[in-house]
């Protein structure tokens, strides 16, 4: 399938105007979807098939559909982003591609070609740019994701697949502004182990952490910092984010990859912006000793994580049973964290020269 070949049959109930630029001016997250979806098929004896964009609509699923009984599915996150000079662009997707293909080899799922893979997310932001939002942080957020369709209670990879596309306009994640969270440690849970789907981007992984993410709310944190399933010693991820902690002298450690964390695309991109900033950056194993005691002595001068929807968060506080760790008076972002932030986001919105060749532009 080659790029933009998509057919397109459009909606005929499309959003009015008057009411998708009301949904625009405040989308918030997740919660409205753009008129239509991409879908394409596959089966052994055809492979990758049937490629359309169609209105949004439900799925119809057979009670036995597979992936309601075995969780086989996959997903990824990334953004179109409006320039100032009307265009729009995708970040990196031929990375999200990539990883696409690495989730769906784990879970034992046919693998999407890469051209297909962008051609779908094309088609369909060409066909909805109407639902790109202009001006601010805000941003067409892209949702593609493949399942189990096949109709079939064994267990064994399924014969029937499908992959999909949908779109959601975003509001700024830090709609008053950028400011630090709460992060609470996670004692009891862990997110992945060795030899699991740590590192595959699938549903499994999100809803494993639910539980730990209700114990953080219920302590007054945003988000849950697990550590790995052996040791319960070294930092790995937050529910859905990687860690960056600034040491003292400028240099900047992230969790190794062990194939337990999942390969954020904002993560790498973050890594090659700190090099070519000055820091050295170290992937490492790091103990939670060592960030509690870090962030005590000042070793340890700012925390931040990364991902797709808030791009750069600053931590501000690590909290566990009986006690808290914090980066100054926990309420402040960091200048390390603030310059990321700012680097990355100012190339995405077309504010800054892409040296990186990051940048795709859709139309």
């Amino acid at each position: 399938m080659s790029r933009s070949t998509l057919p397109v049959t459009r909606t005929s109930t499309p959003t009015d105007d008057a009411r998708r630029e009301q949904i625009l001016t405040n989308p918030g997250f997740g919660v409205h979807f753009s008129d239509h979806m991409a879908l394409v098929e596959w089966t052994p004896d055809e492979g990758w098939h049937d490629g359309r964009v169609q209105a949004y609509g439900p799925l119809s699923l057979d009670p036995a559909t597979a992936v309601l009984h075995y969780a086989q599915e996959i997903f990824e996150g990334m953004k179109a982003y409006g320039h100032a000079d009307g265009s729009t662009w995708l970040f990196r997707p031929d990375a999200n591609a990539a990883r696409f293909q690495r989730s769906a080899r784990r879970l034992a799922l046919p693998e999407l070609p890469v051209e297909t893979f962008i051609d779908a997310i094309e088609a369909l932001v060409r066909t909805d740019v109407g639902w790109v939002p202009r001006g601010g942080e805000t941003s067409l957020y892209v949702r593609p994701f493949m399942f189990a369709s096949e109709v079939f209670l064994g267990v064994r990879p399924a014969r029937h697949v499908t992959f999909c596309v949908i779109t959601s306009p975003a509001g700024a994640y830090f709609s008053g502004g950028v400011k630090p969270v709460s992060i609470w440690l996670s004692q009891e849970y862990t997110r992945a182990a060795p030899g699991g789907t740590g590192a595959a981007k699938c549903g499994g992984n999100y809803a494993a952490s639910l539980l730990a993410q209700q114990e953080a709310a219920a302590n007054g944190c945003e988000q849950v910092a697990f550590l790995d399933a052996i040791e319960h010693t070294w930092v790995e991820e937050l529910g859905g984010m990687n860690l960056y902690f600034v040491h003292a002298d400028g240099s900047v450690v992230t969790p190794e990859l062990t194939g337990s964390i999942l390969e954020g695309v904002t993560r790498d991109s973050i890594l090659t912006l700190l090099d070519d900033r000055g820091h050295k950056v170290v992937e490492r194993h790091l103990s939670v000793d060592e960030w509690r005691d870090g962030v005590a002595s000042g070793e340890v001068t700012e925390v931040f994580a990364c991902g797709t929807a808030a791009v750069v968060t600053p931590v501000g506080r690590l909290a566990w049973p009986g006690g808290e760790a914090r980066n100054g008076d926990g309420d402040t972002t960091g200048p390390v964290t603030a310059a990321t932030r700012s680097a990355l986001l100012d190339i995405q919105y077309g504010r800054a020269e892409d040296r990186y060749g990051w940048m795709h532009r859709v139309r």
